[in-house]
């Protein structure tokens, strides 16, 4: 069925989360634009980490803490971890949630960022609602439905004079016999965000004892003027002897968009786009046009690679996840322009 067809059908009920689409000609729509309506009322879904694991891709994104007058009796405070599911990438049906459950995840959790090791996911993701004292966790599941909790949690937050030990936005990628971690922070401030690494040895249980830190002070700091003071939300590759790091710069609707850095070590980071991003925000009237940000790599078992990401027209009143497919010009990444179906 054409993937335009399909967004044309919208549903954003109170009691399940379902495709949304934001107002603008159909010419402009990606061919996927989602959002979970379940404790807004209204779309609203960030962060997001794709992976495809038991026969569908599975979808993980940031749930905002519920509404007052939506809230079922006995809600579970603050922000969680949602999952939905999809067989085409294009089409996605809510299937479960990550609820806060350790004593330091209380006040919430978000970005939640998944990796197959030995056929088992490991979620990476942080706690969310404490600011400066936030920090970064770890779980395991079998079915990619239901997690258990490392019981070190929380397993890292950076110390040293040059940040505020703050430690959110993490991704992580399998690099020379190690788990890589790349995470926000921010400088001691709390006014600059920037990126850090962490590794731990592949064969550990990446409790909190496992991980060392990369470098003493941030692998990427704003530099570029559309990178204002931030550069968060890392998504790492690997494509031969090389790490791509792509990133979201600047904060929330400032706008933030999406740009791309290199590296051979994991360490030092060159970037590939100064002038201009790699995908900007959208023009005035597109649903992205507060933000694009917030990437997501995806690899499909073809080879294809997606880009998820979120956006919206608003401000942030409502939030749509999306992609966009990621082709290269030579060892250079670039979106593949029209809106051609999965």
């Amino acid at each position: 069925m054409n993937t335009r067809l399909l967004l044309i059908l919208v549903a954003a009920t109170l009691c399940a989360a379902t495709s949304a689409q934001a107002d603008d000609k159909p010419a402009d729509r990606p061919p996927m634009l989602w959002g979970d309506s379940t404790r807004l009322g209204r779309p609203f879904a960030k962060d997001p980490s794709v992976i495809r694991f038991g026969g569908r891709y599975l979808l993980y994104y940031s749930m905002a803490p519920w509404a007052k007058e939506l809230a079922p009796p006995n809600a579970p405070r603050g922000w969680a971890i949602g999952i939905a599911e999809s067989r085409d990438l294009v089409n996605w049906k809510k299937v479960g949630e990550i609820l806060p459950e350790q004593e330091c995840e209380k006040k919430g959790i978000v970005n939640g960022r998944v990796i197959q090791l030995d056929g088992k996911l490991h979620l990476f993701y942080n706690t969310y609602g404490n600011g400066p004292k936030d920090s970064l966790c770890h779980a395991t599941s079998s079915d990619g439905l239901r997690f258990t909790r490392n019981p070190t949690n929380p397993v890292w937050h950076p110390t040293g004079d040059w940040n505020n030990g703050r430690a959110i936005d993490v991704d992580v990628v399998e690099w020379g016999g190690k788990l890589i971690l790349y995470y926000a922070t921010r400088d001691p401030a709390g006014k600059i965000q920037m990126l850090h690494a962490i590794a731990a040895d592949r064969k550990s249980g990446f409790g909190r004892a496992d991980w060392k830190s990369l470098c003493d002070g941030p692998v990427l700091k704003p530099e570029l003027p559309w990178e204002t003071k931030c550069i968060e939300a890392p998504s790492v590759i690997k494509r031969g002897d090389t790490l791509y790091l792509f990133y979201g710069g600047g904060y929330n609707n400032d706008p933030q968009q999406i740009g791309c850095a290199t590296s051979k070590d994991g360490v030092h980071f060159q970037r590939l786009f100064t002038d201009k991003p790699l995908l900007a925000n959208g023009a005035p009237g597109e649903w992205n046009s507060s933000e694009s940000g917030h990437p997501g790599l995806f690899e499909d078992d073809d080879g294809q690679l997606y880009m998820f990401y979120q956006g919206n027209n608003d401000h942030g009143r409502t939030w749509f996840l999306s992609w966009v497919k990621i082709g290269w010009d030579g060892d250079k990444p670039c979106v593949i322009p029209g809106l051609a179906e999965k």
